[in-house]
């Protein structure tokens, strides 16, 4: 059945190669960049499904007119996905808070404020789809990306709860968690601390060198990871978690190891901290 999209960051990376898969099998879309000239030739390209707006998640009143263009353009709205994003590298001590901070208010809060916007268009859909792009490093944090682990972290945590608010409504959301793959994430989508530290050098530079090494080189495929993605999207009963390639794998399965021992290695220490029954008490 065709589906109507919304999808934020359609300039590259993996929201271009999404943008272009929905539109190639006949969906209709709303794609969306800062700037929407990157995204004419997608609009001249599928004229009557295809419609291109403006939208800085960032800014406020963007996501709602975004939403309205889908509504007007093809009356409703099936499928969101939150791609809009960026990283940074750095140490927690050397970064800045004018270097982070802009990466919550764009990771974090623009999704937000998107999703809040799509939910009474989304709502009206049973079945429809919030597809929030996490990463590998919203399931483990590392030296370096703590503050990009942060706002991913912060992602999985909302996302989870909006799928506990929306299961009885039928809507369902996906968090999509990419291990590398070989856009341009590591390029113009990453910034770096200017502000270097010498007692971190056994960890952080190593995430610096990785950038300037792997851009351009990862062993993802976007159009592998798109085509995970579009089944997800269309699985009558979609998974709640979705990482993709081997890497992201992998990192999930040492978590959850790693969680699991310190369960397990501190369990009759740390839930023995109810209250004591009383004097006498069964």
């Amino acid at each position: 059945m065709m589906k109507t999209w919304l999808i934020t960051g359609c300039s590259s990376g993996l929201g271009r190669q999404l943008a272009e898969a929905v539109a190639a099998r006949g969906d209709r879309l709303v794609a969306t960049a800062r700037s929407t000239e990157s995204l004419k030739s997608l609009c001249d390209r599928y004229p009557e499904t295809v419609r291109s707006i403006p939208l800085d998640v960032a800014r406020t009143g963007d996501a709602a007119r975004a939403v309205d263009l889908a509504e007007s353009a093809f009356g409703d709205l099936d499928v969101l996905v939150n791609n809009a994003g960026f990283g940074f590298i750095g140490a927690i001590e050397e970064g800045e808070p004018d270097e982070y901070r802009p990466m919550f208010e764009v990771n974090l809060f623009g999704l937000i404020e998107t999703t809040r916007a799509a939910l009474p268009a989304l709502r009206k859909r049973p079945g429809a789809r919030i597809v929030n792009l996490s990463s590998g490093a919203g399931i483990a944090g590392s030296a370096g990306f703590g503050f990009y682990n942060a706002s991913k972290f912060a992602v999985e945590g909302l996302s989870e709860a909006l799928a506990d608010e929306l299961r009885p409504l039928g809507v369902h959301v996906i968090i999509v968690e990419p291990g590398p793959f070989r856009t341009d994430f590591l390029g113009r989508s990453m910034i770096t601390a200017v502000r270097e530290i010498a007692a971190y050098a056994e960890t952080v530079p190593a995430r610096r060198q990785y950038r300037q090494t792997n851009n351009g080189r990862q062993d993802g495929d976007p159009v592998k990871a798109v085509a995970v993605m579009l089944q997800a999207v269309d699985a009558a009963h979609p998974p709640l978690h979705l990482p993709i390639g081997p890497r992201a794998h992998a990192t999930a399965e040492q978590k959850l190891d790693s969680f699991r021992a310190d369960i397990a290695a501190w369990r009759d220490i740390s839930i023995a901290t109810d209250f004591d029954p009383p004097d006498g008490a069964a």
